[in-house]
């Protein structure tokens, strides 16, 4: 089985996904997490992107696939690599959980350069959005998100026009890297029991 790369959000750091590595690893996975800084939404979403491929590339060898799951604005980070930094290359399944894709209005709350992209309509966004289609074409990918999501607002703003995407009743953004539904949602996916 391919490794798992954990990519977490706005002030988080890789122990948020404490839950889901333990349930990964105990499905046989090898499962690796990255501390990207800063995390307050003040570093520009792109800067942070080529910190992951700068991890991913001295962690992995270069022709080692990789599943990649990101979370919240963790995905648009992910979404960044894969789509400008030849990121599809290295990357066998990818996962968005809970990922502002189509922004989300809360980023309008704080005035810094990474929440300004995650804002609906950002040049960032809208860049990421025009060819996403053709950029993930033969790319496995799995849309994670809850209708209850009052960190992204719309919730459906996480949705995407690829892949395949699932919605869990789950009452807090963050609680959708603690619930095993989803756990077993990505699971199923990764081993190509759920069908795309």
């Amino acid at each position: 089985m391919n490794p798992i790369l954990l990519v977490h959000g706005i002030i988080d750091k890789s122990k948020v996904f404490n839950k889901m590595s333990f349930y990964l690893q105990n499905n046989g996975y090898d499962v690796y997490s990255i501390n990207l800084t800063p995390n307050n939404g003040t570093a520009d979403l792109r800067v942070l992107a080529q910190k992951l491929k700068e991890y991913i590339d001295d962690q992995f060898k270069p022709n080692q696939k990789i599943n990649l799951i990101g979370f919240s604005m963790g995905g648009l980070i992910t979404r960044y690599y894969l789509q400008r930094l030849e990121g599809l290359e290295k990357v066998d399944k990818y996962v968005s959980i809970s990922t502002p894709n189509n922004g989300t209005k809360m980023a309008y709350m704080l005035p810094f350069i990474g929440t300004k992209q995650m804002r609906p309509h950002s040049d960032f966004l809208e860049d990421l959005n025009r060819d996403i289609k053709n950029q993930f074409s033969h790319l496995d990918c799995l849309i994670l998100w809850t209708p209850f999501d009052l960190m992204i607002t719309p919730a459906s703003s996480s949705i995407l026009p690829v892949g395949k995407s699932l919605n869990f009743p789950v009452l807090l953004h963050k609680w959708m890297i603690s619930d095993v539904r989803v756990f077993k949602a990505v699971d199923s996916f990764l081993n190509s029991e759920l069908k795309i």
